[in-house]
């Protein structure tokens, strides 16, 4: 890894010994399982932002509103 940056994560002890082994399966290490989890993470949290986004100009309703539609609707 070029440019890596050195940090300290504190792991739950089971997470830990699953990435450990997940780590000896796949021949990788935990660095790389970490830095992949977190991009993947990034990478959704991006997706969804976009989602929102592209419906930022839909009109909004009151969520009382739904709710009562729901109810009258018999499906509360």
């Amino acid at each position: 890894m070029a440019h890596a940056q050195r940090t300290t994560v504190y792991l739950d002890p089971g997470l830990h010994r699953a990435l450990r082994l997940k780590a000896a399966e796949t021949g990788g290490n935990l660095s790389g399982l970490i830095n992949e989890a977190v991009r993947q993470s990034l990478a959704e949290d991006h997706v969804d932002l976009e989602a929102v986004d592209a419906r930022a100009k839909e009109p909004a309703r009151p969520f009382e509103d739904f709710l009562g539609e729901l109810s009258r609707d018999g499906l509360l």
